[in-house]
């Protein structure tokens, strides 16, 4: 079962507003979609996702709202075209959780899990042509370590390439997190000094591998060049990262935003999960929450915390 992370933060910091307009840039299984969609009147909610499979779990989920959504196949990247398709100029807030879905991660076939044997593919969108098999068997050891040192901040990541390059041809997700495991002495890492959580060690190179095969940051920076071109005056931009490349990425053009005077920075230090949350969803231990207002015209951006009206 999925949790969306940090659920109630980011509806506070949306601050929705019943009759508007709002995104849910990575829907997911709908479960930040729902959290907005129950605060809406007469507003609508326009949901993306690149992941069909997750977008048909979300409309299932979401039947009750059908009158109040749009679900969309599509990658955030699009968000701008999509929106002057539909004749908006600007929406009152957008979210996007970067995480990777419990569901995803459940299912083997899909190729993210590191305990159950699937198919190395790794795609969020199926359309895609790139696959995790053709990176681990086809690509060179120089760009495997690349990848996973820079991608997944692995320090042992030309151990880990060399290791997989002997071991060619990888046939499956055991095969290659056993490999990893086996090739770093079967040391787990500890993740969070908060919970004492420990980590496979195949956990970072199967971020690496994600991550290159979605594009994920190329995607991100993307998005983030255009949303505030996609919002109102007034309208609020949530994000939530877990790891340090998404979030550097985010602080970056948040804190870009707020010296040109575009947007004001409303989350003058990061949101994390409160110790309730981290006990009861583990996987929220790594979020972080940042949050800005698009400026009016001509309005000055001091960092701020309150509410807009």
């Amino acid at each position: 079962m999925h949790i969306p992370v940090l659920s109630r933060e980011v509806v506070e910091w949306l601050a929705i507003r019943p009759e508007g307009i709002y995104v849910d840039a990575t829907a997911g299984a709908g479960g930040h979609t729902r959290a907005i969609l129950e605060r809406l009147t007469t507003g609508r909610l326009i949901a993306f996702d690149r992941d069909p499979w997750a977008l048909e779990i979300a409309r299932e989920q979401l039947r009750a709202y059908q009158d109040k959504i749009m679900l969309v196949q599509e990658n955030f990247t699009n968000l701008p075209v999509f929106l002057r398709q539909l004749g908006l100029t600007g929406v009152d807030g957008i979210v996007a959780d970067l995480g990777l879905s419990q569901m995803q991660i459940d299912a083997p076939e899909r190729g993210f899990s590191l305990k159950a044997a699937g198919p190395l593919d790794m795609r969020m969108d199926p359309r895609e042509p790139l696959t995790a098999e053709e990176i681990v068997n086809r690509w060179s050891e120089r760009e495997l370590a690349q990848l996973i040192y820079q991608l997944g901040e692995e320090r042992r990541s030309q151990r880990i390439a060399r290791a997989v390059v002997r071991a060619r041809p990888v046939r499956n997700t055991v095969q290659l997190a056993t490999l990893i495991e086996a090739c770093l002495g079967g040391r787990r890492r500890a993740a969070s000094r908060a919970t004492g959580t420990r980590i496979h060690p195949a956990t970072r190179t199967f971020q690496a591998l994600r991550m290159t095969v979605n594009r994920e940051l190329e995607s991100l920076e993307q998005f983030l060049r255009n949303a505030p071109s996609c919002l109102a005056s007034g309208g609020r931009l949530v994000v939530i990262s877990f790891h340090s490349l998404e979030d550097r990425l985010v602080k970056q053009y948040f804190q870009s935003w707020n010296r040109e005077g575009r947007m004001r920075n409303l989350t003058r230090h990061v949101v994390r999960p409160s110790a309730e949350e981290v006990h009861s969803n583990p996987r929220s231990r790594s979020a972080r929450l940042r949050a800005a207002e698009r400026l009016e015209e001509g309005e000055q951006s001091p960092v701020s915390l309150e509410l807009i009206n």
